[in-house]
């Protein structure tokens, strides 16, 4: 009841003056403690949420505010053994309690990455990292550049040729949404942030739901260590993500939309912004409002509810479902939540048919799956690849095999499972054939044990982080 009634203070500023803004703000600028009180009694909620919202979060967290960079923590960079150089290098730069960490950066296809000045980096070099930290040169030893294919019709990775007439197809079906939820249907796409669930059920939920505000929310929280799928459509294929959100809105009665971007992407949120930027320039989707939250360092937040009471404000715990965010989701108000990737496809989908989605992939899994590899692969890189596929196939013919060998490698986050040598034959990318394992495909990110690393440490540092991330409801 608590949080209902801090819920519905918190909506009365909503998403303009939004409170986790203003605690980010604060966090940011190491404001005194009677500002943060200030900003309680003008949202009218008690210090402890305010409080409790900014000691939660690693970059608001009082003891982190003084950090100047922040060194890659993730699993994949781990495995590399590339960090103890790059807090060695940045050492001559920076006094130790300067330097902090980040769960992972996104740049798991190189590893030697870390944070500075609002940008990511992977760098192993003294030359390289006095070029980033003191001349603000970033050369394109540093850049983040990876592989991009695909093996069959290309859904996620097609350039766009016309924005405008990419964004005509919404006109279509501005007023045939009964036709578009069933076209999603047929296509039996599911979401593409682990849990696999029908994306039609929620659009067809919302849609049914009567509120005169709903919202769509994008889940672009990418925490998984070594997943950068997310990454690669909000960097290189922004419109058909925006696209995604802005039909779900027309088929559900929503007008805002919130992308949810974790705060190790700044350059993920930057080109969303100048996305967002170029649709008012162009006068296109002006009945819908996009709206960005940055997240500031949780792994928590990519479970749907912890991310829904992350943007407004509240400490970011699971909640106790149902209800479910259809029907009582951000601000209490019904919400599409889904994934980047899930939203990426809508386009594709209502363009050529739900059909000719179906037909490809699995009778259970349908349409394609992008596939992160990481830098013990020969071409690491990201991959469209068709539901279906064997994962020997992907490792053998995207990622050209493996520059050292290893032991196993694991697929879809610190929870997913660790997948042995032996079973790459067994498995293809799809929900049935790792659930039937016993593993979980997740965001089909792939980090890579080499042999000679001590499963016992292995082990230890996924302990280690899912204890460091946890909300406290793992009971």
């Amino acid at each position: 009841m608590a949080n209902k009634n801090i819920r519905s203070l918190s909506y009365r500023k909503g998403l303009e003056d939004n409170l986790l803004e203003n605690i980010t703000d604060l966090s940011k600028s190491d404001s005194s403690k009677e500002d943060f009180q200030d900003l309680a009694k003008r949202f009218l909620i008690d210090d402890s949420v305010v409080a409790g919202t900014a000691s939660f979060y690693d970059f608001t967290r009082k003891e982190n505010r003084n950090k100047k960079v922040h060194v890659c923590s993730g699993t994949a960079c781990m495995v590399a053994k590339s960090q103890d150089n790059v807090n060695k290098l940045l050492e001559g730069h920076f006094k130790k309690e300067e330097i902090g960490h980040a769960a992972c950066v996104g740049h798991c296809h190189t590893n030697a990455a870390f944070m500075f000045d609002d940008k990511t980096y992977s760098a192993s070099t003294k030359e390289d990292i006095k070029n980033i930290v003191v001349n603000n040169i970033s050369s394109s030893t540093v850049e983040n550049s990876y592989y991009v294919d695909c093996n069959t019709t290309p859904i996620l990775t097609t350039d766009i040729n016309n924005i405008k007439e990419f964004y005509s197809l919404a006109d279509k079906f501005k007023s045939k949404q009964k036709e578009a939820i069933e076209e999603i249907k047929v296509s039996n796409i599911r979401g593409r942030g682990g849990a696999g669930f029908p994306y039609w059920i929620k659009l067809d939920t919302v849609s049914k739901e009567v509120n005169n505000q709903k919202y769509i929310v994008c889940n672009a929280d990418e925490g998984d260590p070594g997943a950068y799928s997310d990454m690669y459509l909000m960097e290189q294929q922004p419109h058909k993500v925006l696209f995604g959100m802005y039909m779900s809105g027309l088929t559900t009665g929503a007008d805002t939309g919130v992308l949810y971007i974790r705060g190790e992407y700044p350059d993920s949120i930057r080109k969303i912004n100048n996305a967002i930027e170029e649709l008012k320039e162009l006068g296109i989707a002006q009945d819908f409002k996009f709206k960005i939250i940055r997240g500031q360092g949780a792994y928590i937040c990519g479970e749907e509810t912890a991310l829904l009471n992350s943007i407004e404000g509240l400490r970011p715990e699971v909640r106790v479902r149902p209800p479910y965010p259809a029907q009582y989701g951000l601000y209490g108000k019904p919400t599409v939540l889904s994934n980047v990737e899930t939203f990426a496809n809508i386009h594709w989908i209502l363009n050529n048919g739900g059909k000719a989605y179906a037909d490809l992939g699995t009778e259970k899994s349908s349409g394609t799956k992008l596939v992160s590899l990481d830098s013990f692969f020969n071409r690491p890189g990201m991959y469209e690849i068709e539901m279906g596929t064997t994962l020997q196939t992907v490792f053998d013919e995207f990622g050209k095999g493996f520059r050292l060998d290893i032991k196993a490698v694991q697929i879809g986050g610190p929870l997913g499972g660790i997948v042995p040598t032996q079973k790459f034959e067994d498995l293809t990318v799809d929900f049935e054939s790792f659930g039937e394992n016993n593993f979980l495909l997740g965001h089909a990110s792939v980090v890579s044990i080499p042999k000679d690393f001590p499963m016992i440490q292995f082990l230890e540092h996924l302990m280690e982080f899912t204890a460091d991330e946890s909300c406290g409801k793992c009971y």
